[in-house]
């Protein structure tokens, strides 16, 4: 995987560069915006870069299938410097969706350390500031997560013009749009559920749950950075289509893998409290499947449960004894199994270079096999 540490390594100094162009801008108009320029280093600094190695190895999936191609020449043309900074914009929206996702959740950390909105609470208690830190913490980090989407969008297009072809940029940036909006119609969904499951017929449930995986984070996570940067090296339509029959799955054994992390996961690990998703209330699949085999009397004590956000850790140990009881634990190992394997098999006769097809089938382990 020497090539994509080496790509992680090109993002991170897109990236830095980036922000120090635009951290003149803020410094100019006044002081007080240093701490927002100085945050969004920080969300920008490391992480695992999954959005950006599949938006790399779906580009490298295309252009290595033409045998004739010649690496040195294409990656001297600078077709190598746009996919860096269209996958740098990926990471840059994702950081921006981290932010207003943690506001909406109300959570305290990301990554094992404060959220966005408790730092600037943070800032404004220690400065004895007038008013509301929660607001102010609020206020700012939105503007925050805003500042991010408007830069990513910027870096996005910087990307685009870097690729020669005119047809290769409009794929990728419908692909971008596409993205964007499905990402945001996923995190209200995700959203409502946690609020509206009770209006909703018990058959409904599960279905609902899959839908929120599907657009919340299938398709932005994996999917969407696959065939950006399959558009980037010229896709045909067949190639898409591989990539595409590759990504929805994988994400969605991506995602449930998170959801498991969610409920079990090792805050020294995940950068979370164990058991997270059980304070906030996250209709997840686990969820649905739990609540369809369990009894009446326990279902009841689950749905009275979920989304307290006192639970002591005595009750949420409680509560992952009970998903694991019911058998939706070991259902959803089956799921990620079957995902992953479907995924695997869409790429094996795919008319894609053979070193991608291996990286992607080593990254679909990579992003499934999480430890909690």
């Amino acid at each position: 995987m020497s090539e994509s540490i080496r790509f992680v390594d090109l993002i991170q100094s897109r990236i830095d560069g980036f922000l120090d162009a635009r951290a003149s801008i803020l410094v100019s108009i006044a002081d007080e915006l240093s701490p927002v320029e100085a945050f969004s280093r920080d969300f920008l600094s490391g992480g695992k870069r999954f959005r950006a190695l599949f938006c790399f190895w779906g580009w490298q999936a295309v252009r290595s299938s033409d045998p004739g191609a010649d690496d040195r020449a294409v990656q001297a043309g600078g077709a190598l410097e746009g996919v860096v900074s269209v996958a740098s914009a990926l990471e840059m929206f994702h950081a921006a969706a981290l932010v207003h996702d943690d506001i909406i959740d109300n959570s305290d950390t990301r990554r094992g350390a404060a959220s966005a909105h408790r730092r600037f609470e943070q800032l404004h208690a220690e400065n004895g500031w007038e008013g509301s830190a929660t607001a102010f913490g609020t206020g700012a980090a939105t503007l925050l997560g805003d500042l991010l989407l408007i830069l990513s969008d910027e870096l996005f297009d910087e990307g685009l013009s870097e690729v020669a072809s005119t047809a290769a940029r409009r794929a990728a940036r419908a692909e971008f749009n596409r993205m964007r909006v499905e990402v945001t119609a996923g995190q209200y969904l995700d959203i409502f559920e946690e609020i509206g499951w009770n209006t909703q017929t018990e058959d409904d449930q599960l279905s609902r749950a899959e839908r929120v995986i599907v657009y919340k984070s299938a398709k932005y996570s994996i999917e969407a950075p696959l065939v950006i940067g399959a558009s980037l090296a010229g896709a045909t339509i067949g190639q898409l289509e591989a990539l595409r029959s590759f990504g929805l799955p994988l994400g969605i054994a991506y995602q449930l893998r998170d959801d498991m992390l969610g409920v079990f996961g090792d805050a020294s690990v995940t950068g979370k409290p164990s058991g997270d998703d059980l304070r906030e209330g996250k209709r997840t699949v686990l969820i649905a499947l739990a609540r369809e085999a369990l009894p009446a009397g326990a279902r009841a004590t689950l749905d009275e449960l979920l989304g307290d956000r006192s639970l002591t850790a005595q009750q949420i140990e409680t509560l992952q004894m009970t998903l694991r009881a019911s058998g939706a634990v070991d259902k959803v190992e089956e799921l990620i199994a079957a995902n992953v394997a479907r995924a695997i098999a869409a790429i094996e006769a795919a008319p894609l270079g053979d070193q991608a097809k291996q990286q992607l089938r080593e990254l679909a382990v990579t992003v499934t096999r999480r430890a909690y």
